[in-house]
């Protein structure tokens, strides 16, 4: 039984999973919108709001805590170019445009984006 578990598992054991999510969070930060499964933009949304609240501060705690995630470049584009856009907004940074069904396999698919 579940329990009050949070999150999806996607078929992957718990370091697999880990670095499937922060690969995800990495290149929707570089490239601000990608295509995916509905699941995964739903468990991206939620990690990735967290990282730019904390990018959002902009001190040396904040860069530190976000290196040991990502890249010094991610991180710089993070602290530097996105965060300062969202300065007057509290939270809701990203977006999820549900697309139709994936040909091969019918999984549901949908494009996250940053706003603007």
């Amino acid at each position: 039984m579940r329990k009050r578990k949070k999150g999806k598992k996607f078929s992957r054991e718990k370091d697999q999973r880990k670095a499937l999510i922060k690969g995800l969070v990495a290149e929707f930060f570089l490239r601000e919108k990608i295509k995916t499964t509905e699941a995964k933009a739903k468990t991206l949304k939620k990690f990735a709001e967290k990282f730019l609240s904390r990018a959002r501060k902009g001190d040396l705690a904040a860069r530190r805590y976000l290196t040991r995630f990502f890249s010094k470049k991610i991180t710089k584009k993070l602290v530097n170019e996105i965060s300062p856009r969202f300065k007057g907004r509290k939270g809701g940074y990203t977006r999820i445009v549900k697309l139709g069904p994936r040909k091969s396999d019918g999984t549901k698919m949908a494009i996250i984006e940053l706003l603007k």
